[in-house]
């Protein structure tokens, strides 16, 4: 009982990032390892030469500790944290890891924070817009399966399973590049390096949602109906509630059935694994609905499925084609 009491016990989520030069990336995410284990923190924290890219939770006094700390810390002064409720079991440990960008577009451009990203818009000012300039485009460069469950009012959704296939899609939709793109994703870390591949591909006028979706329910979700559904995160929350935490409709459709649904589960045959929203009542109907409707078409059942014992609970460790650390 104690042991369940301590996981659902009240924690902070930290979500942040920060374009800033990292001279040796190795040794710092050494430190840093170090640092969050004394906190008792959990989370995933990517580290670069380009800067650091994490999402941590803990006791609120540890957190505090953390975001005091890194505020000493001339390369982290004034780095916004993105704060969102949690428990111990958000994420199941603690993983720094060090890769060649903190959140991976991949595209043969070299970045510089300093110039490349588009104009940062606040959410007031960035809803203004796409309320009332004709000219304006709502573009999500999040991955599919994010979108799915929540998004904004009339957005343009790629049919991506990861940020790195954005700029292979790019081209799809040249006839933009004459309009205002409005730009957003999770808290806004894939912005700046999409809103930079976006003007290097002539698109003429691109402004991004500083501080993203978590930024915009923070200042004006509560009163607002531009935002449809709830938001997808990469821990085992999998989705944070928004419009269903005030009363509203899931934006989200079960594969099966169609009911709206913000629940996810990965497809229990191993081999294909993919994320996929499903209601729960149509799990309940038959557990062969823990299948993906592929799947189900080949003829698998929950019975000769591949990996049958498979918990119904999203296995976000791995979700299929996605980077656990994009924001």
């Amino acid at each position: 009982m104690e042991a369940q009491a301590a996981a659902h016990s009240p924690h902070v989520v930290l979500l942040y990032y920060r374009y800033v030069r990292i001279e040796d990336p190795d040794a710092f995410a050494r430190d840093h390892r170090a640092f969050c284990a004394s906190l008792g923190l959990r989370g995933r924290i990517i580290v670069a030469e380009e800067g650091i890219n994490g999402t941590v939770a803990g006791a609120p006094d540890a957190t505090g500790s953390y975001r005091e700390t890194l505020a000493k810390d001339p390369r982290f002064a004034g780095m916004p944290f993105k704060i969102s409720r949690g428990t111990a079991d958000t994420f199941p440990g603690l993983s720094i890891k060090v890769r060649p960008e903190i959140v991976t577009l991949g595209a043969a451009l070299p970045f510089d924070p300093e110039i490349d990203p588009a104009a940062h818009l606040s959410p007031f000012e960035w809803k203004r817009l796409a309320e009332t300039d004709p000219d304006a485009v709502i573009f999500d460069v999040r991955n599919d399966y994010e979108s799915a469950v929540g998004r904004f009012r009339g957005a343009i959704t790629p049919q991506i399973k990861n940020f790195r296939d954005l700029p292979a899609v790019l081209s799809d939709y040249g006839h933009l590049k004459d309009r205002k793109i409005l730009m957003y994703c999770t808290g806004g870390i894939r912005c700046e390096k999409a809103s930079s591949l976006f003007k290097r591909q002539g698109f003429r006028e691109v402004y991004q949602l500083d501080g993203g979706i978590m930024n915009y329910e923070k200042e004006i979700c509560d009163r607002d109906d531009l935002w449809e559904g709830d938001c997808f995160v990469f821990d085992n929350r999998v989705v944070l509630p928004m419009a269903t935490a005030r009363g509203k409709a899931p934006a989200g459709r079960c594969a099966h059935s169609g009911l709206p649904t913000s629940h996810y589960v990965n497809c229990i045959h191993n081999p294909c694994n993919r994320l996929f929203l499903v209601a729960e009542s149509i799990v309940e109907d038959s557990p062969d609905h823990r299948l993906c409707p592929e799947c189900l078409r080949k003829g698998l059942t929950s019975e000769t499925a591949d990996n049958k014992s498979r918990s119904l609970a999203p296995a976000m460790e791995n979700p299929p084609a996605a980077n656990s650390t994009t924001r």
